[in-house]
């Protein structure tokens, strides 16, 4: 189980905060009556009430149905002659050491036949150090259909040369990795046989607080289960363009990666993935892809081998409360368009800079992420109504969707230098402008002041203003008569164009007198 820092823990801690002092408010004007006692009062506005829940006296029943589907992965993979790998951007240093490990374990044989060659000192066994060696690596997976086939993480199989799976009574079946899918981390393999044990996904989503129960592998220990609820959902955890995960609390180590989490129901709730640790170790944050994605990605796997993407081309940003009240948006959902992708779809169908794209085929979409996700999961060559906000209203745009190209990376802009400052110049906002010299157009920001809204709002010397109120900008009076135009409009928040090093955002600027 790879562990994953998450780029956002201010932001969690931020939260976390919150959560508290909700709750501590909630304890003087909240409580719960039941009973007698609660028909004969008057509900208040604002009281809670719980309905009756059953309380879940055990899993055992559950555990000894699922557990025959749950499977151990082993896997055999190269590696270059030195004791560290680095696998999908994760290092692995190859020194074993399991010493409760049954004799008659299955992975004994692995540690055995590795653990001399890549201990302290190891060179990789006869031969010198250049020729590659082999590793194991291990995780768990679970077997969806009676012929065979098997989910796991694609983390746990990247550059494997030989997988196998392990039965829970210690039967092992060598694999076939069927495809992989890098973005959502999922992996299909297929084993021989027949009447195989299998386990389905849920239909109906499970909610925040209902239970789960992971059954894995962790740390060679197969047949592991642990118990736990779903702590939240929607999770972004950072490095993840399709960021959706259910956060669960049940113990999730290494070696559960690509195991299931399971409902009382024994059904799939998810394929676990991920931990957020400061140590390595579980500190109950877990990470788990939602059965229907895991669904959706594991049909086009078993069918073509694939997964193809629905693609829009536009750059995206999300829309701050600053943005959405530049342009009179009600709510600060939805994603707002930076560029269209040159050649792209929505270019070619009108989709305009500055665009904000609130529901695609009638369907809300709260931020950038949520577009992304919500793109790729339609089919290439499928047409998508979109519905904007543009000029302070909605208008609807249909395009047809091109193919993500997986392999396709944005270049990277050049650095651009920026001109000497020119005699005519306007201060305003808290901004210094000046002429862009480069040719390029558009106002250079010479200078801001540090208390300004500008500055707190991340703008910077150096930075270009495109645009104001989609009003291109060349001269600095352009800026001052853009201002006035949104003032006009009764608006108090200007929509700003800004680009640095080449990449352009919008941010909502606040119109100060």
């Amino acid at each position: 189980m790879r562990s994953t820092v998450l780029s956002r823990t201010r932001r969690w801690l931020g939260a976390s905060a919150l959560a508290l002092l909700v709750g501590a408010g909630s304890v003087s004007t909240a409580f719960v009556l039941t009973g007698q006692a609660a028909n004969a009062q008057v509900q208040n506005a604002a009281q809670i009430v719980v309905p009756q829940t059953t309380v879940q006296q055990g899993f055992a029943d559950l555990v000894d149905a699922v557990k025959p589907a749950v499977v151990s992965i082993l896997v055999e993979a190269e590696a270059p002659a030195n004791n560290t790998v680095q696998r999908g951007g994760r290092d692995f240093n190859f020194q074993f050491n399991f010493p409760d490990l049954p004799e008659d374990h299955p992975f004994r044989d692995f540690f055995d036949q590795f653990g001399n060659e890549f201990g302290p000192g190891g060179q990789g066994g006869q031969g010198g150090q250049n020729r590659p060696r082999q590793f194991m690596a291990a995780g768990s997976g679970f077997i969806i259909s009676a012929d065979g086939y098997v989910v796991t993480n694609n983390h746990v199989v990247e550059d494997a040369t030989k997988v196998t799976v392990v039965f829970d009574d210690g039967t092992e079946r060598v694999a076939e990795i069927v495809g992989t899918d890098e973005r959502t981390d999922l992996a299909v393999l297929k084993i021989d046989g027949e009447d195989l044990p299998f386990v389905t996904f849920e239909q109906e989503a499970s909610r925040v607080g209902d239970w789960v129960v992971a059954v894995g592998n962790p740390f060679g220990l197969g047949g592991t289960v642990t118990v736990g609820v779903i702590s939240g959902a929607g999770r972004d955890i950072g490095g993840s363009n399709y960021g959706d995960f259910l956060q669960i609390d049940a113990a999730v180590n290494t070696g559960n990666s690509g195991g299931p989490a399971f409902n009382t129901n024994g059904e799939v709730v998810g394929v676990n993935t991920a931990i957020y640790s400061p140590n390595g170790g579980n500190v109950g944050i877990a990470f788990a892809i939602p059965a229907r994605t895991v669904q959706q990605i594991v049909d086009q796997l078993i069918s073509d081998g694939t997964v193809t993407r629905g693609y829009l081309g536009v750059s995206i940003q999300d829309v701050s409360r600053d943005i959405a009240d530049s342009v009179g948006l009600p709510n600060a959902r939805g994603a707002i368009v930076r560029e269209p992708t040159e050649d792209g779809p929505a270019g070619a169908a009108g989709v305009q800079s500055g665009d904000i794209i609130v529901k695609v085929d009638g369907e809300q979409i709260d931020d950038a992420l949520d577009l992304s996700r919500t793109i790729a999961s339609k089919a290439p060559d499928s047409t998508v109504e979109l519905t904007i906000w543009r000029d302070g209203a909605e208008t609807t745009v249909s395009v047809q969707l091109a193919q993500l190209n997986e392999e396709a990376q944005a270049p990277t802009p050049d650095q651009p230098t920026p001109p000497a400052p020119l005699p005519e110049a306007t201060t305003s906002m808290g901004l210094t402008l000046v002429p862009n010299g480069d040719g390029s157009g558009g106002l250079l920001i010479q200078n801001v002041e540090p208390d300004s809204d500008a500055a707190s709002r991340g703008l910077a010397t150096g930075d270009v203003i495109l645009e104001v109120d989609n009003q291109a900008m060349s001269a600095p009076g352009d800026f001052d008569q853009a201002i006035a135009a949104v003032k006009e409009k009764g608006l108090n928040t200007a929509l700003v164009k800004v680009s640095r090093n080449g990449e352009a955002r919008f941010v909502g600027l606040p119109i100060t007198e």
